[in-house]
């Protein structure tokens, strides 16, 4: 009987480790050992951008505080608003709480949805009660449930702010049904809406944009000037009085981020996807190795940027402090989340012949060597049209040495100018607002209309500052296909 017992005994303990072994814990996010390989090298100077240190990441308190819905206020729950007051702040993502992967993701999907920006958050009375006047909502789009998609709610030690939400700003595609597809890249608004805020609200962006000290204009100079290689455009923005005029040719599926440049666009990605990548950024500027990574460049691009490439610093030293950072647990539950998704199937699928048939042209014209199944992307980078990677590139294991001539810019002329493209995955592409690194091309047809590399051609995405005709060059395949062909290749990749 003791022996029984004692046998049952081990048994029991033995349960308990390996319970204990599948508990779920966030790692250390911003990590020196995990910085040193994690950034590509910029192509025109052959060096790593810098990144700051752990210490001084570490060194400020995390945010993580749980924000709340702004409903329209003739939608509101009976008592909401009363209720809201009452608060007291509490935690976004409870570390505590979670064990289980399937935990990390559920609360990386309510962070995803609901994280906001700390820099933004406001108590300006003026402010507040344009959000609280039914009269701004008409024309106003929001969810079923009578919710804004971009702003929140957030109880602070202070009492109730309003913020802007983070992820959800520009990963959330609204639908004419009223639902969001989250982590798609944001389109236009849904017809019949004209907007998705009460009112405008470009004060509180500003805030994010501007760096402590400068001007709008330096700020806007300081975001996009590359000093190894300077544009004359971005140069003149510095004195411009009007500079953020240029930011206003960004679509709703393009943002002319920092690094980047207004007249090179960077299209918004399909978060969808990112399982199926090995880099972030339509550049390849960070490798994505796991949910870490996602977390990591969360951190790096709200803030931990100390924007350093060899002996050119962008920013001046106040401006290189962290002002502020989210919590680990915040950031990883998101990068558990996103490595979770798959992008999710058409709706409206067409005849099963017309795809097997499409599916046949998409063998033909070799779109396989770099859209591979069952992924549709080999993961891999491509050239920027005139750069040749050294042979030993840090990266070669994952370098295709030909090019699909596609426009350079950003690639090349752009603090995000690591000489390459990457190659995404076309699982998704049936409900993508835009196509192409720069958002230029508006949908599949167009992507397969020769007419396109015409100089006369009206882009339907992106043009750029000043813009209305130019070509869309690059991508040749597949612009010779019959009507046929064409239609059943389309049919083909929206079934993806």
């Amino acid at each position: 009987m003791e022996r029984t017992t004692s046998f049952a005994l081990l048994l029991a303990l033995a349960g308990i480790a390996t319970a204990q072994t599948d508990i779920v814990r966030a790692p250390r996010i911003w990590d020196d050992k995990a910085l040193e390989d994690w950034a590509t090298p910029v192509a025109a100077l052959g060096i790593r951008p810098g990144h700051s240190t752990a210490a001084k990441y570490y060194a400020v308190p995390p945010d993580n505080l749980r924000t709340y819905p702004v409903y329209r206020p003739d939608r509101e729950p009976p008592g909401y608003w009363n209720w809201l007051q009452k608060q007291k702040p509490e935690p976004l993502v409870n570390a505590k709480d979670l064990r289980t992967r399937q935990d990390w993701i559920k609360a990386g999907e309510m962070a995803f949805r609901c994280l906001d920006q700390p820099p933004v958050r406001t108590s300006d009375p003026a402010i507040i009660q344009a959000f609280r006047d039914p009269k701004k909502y008409d024309g106003v789009w929001t969810q079923p449930d009578g919710s804004l998609a971009k702003a929140r709610w957030v109880v602070t030690e202070t009492g109730v702010q309003l913020s802007v939400a983070e992820c959800a700003s520009c990963h959330a595609l609204p639908l004419a049904n009223g639902t969001i597809l989250w982590g798609a890249p944001f389109g236009d608004i849904p017809a019949g809406y004209r907007t998705l805020m009460p009112v405008r609200i470009s004060v509180l962006r500003d805030a994010v944009l501007s760096f402590p000290g400068d001007s709008r204009p330096v700020s806007i100079w300081r975001q996009f000037t590359v000093p190894w290689a300077p544009d004359e455009r971005i140069e003149k923005l510095r004195d411009d009085p009007d500079a953020a005029a240029v930011l206003r040719n960004d679509g709703p599926t393009t943002f002319s981020r920092t690094h980047g440049s207004p007249f090179y666009a960077t299209k918004i990605p399909d978060l969808n996807q990112a399982r199926y990548s090995r880099y972030l950024d339509a550049t390849g500027t960070h490798r994505l190795r796991g949910p870490e990574d996602i977390a990591r460049y969360a951190a790096f691009v709200t803030g931990a940027d100390p924007m350093e490439f060899g002996s050119f610093q962008i920013l001046t030293p106040e401006q290189r402090r962290i002002s502020f950072r989210y919590a680990d647990e915040t950031l990883y539950a998101i990068g558990m989340y996103l490595m979770s998704l798959d992008p999710p199937k058409n709706p409206n699928p067409v005849s099963a012949d017309l795809v097997a048939r499409g599916r046949e042209v998409f063998v033909r014209e070799t779109c396989v060597q770099c859209h591979l199944p069952p992924n549709y992307t080999s993961g891999n980078l491509t050239l920027a049209s005139g750069f040749t990677p050294p042979a030993n590139h840090p990266n070669h294991a994952d370098i295709v040495n030909v090019s699909v001539g596609t426009d350079p810019g950003l690639a090349l002329k752009t603090r995000k100018g690591t000489g390459f493209y990457k190659i995404p995955s076309l699982r998704g592409v049936w409900y993508r607002p835009a196509l192409l690194h720069d958002g230029s091309v508006a949908n599949l047809e167009e992507m397969f209309d020769p007419d396109r590399l015409k100089p006369d051609h009206e882009p339907g995405g992106w043009k750029g500052p000043g813009v209305t005709k130019r070509a869309i060059p690059g991508h040749p395949f597949g612009l010779a296909l019959t009507a046929e062909d064409k239609a059943a290749l389309l049919a083909f990749l929206r079934s993806l």
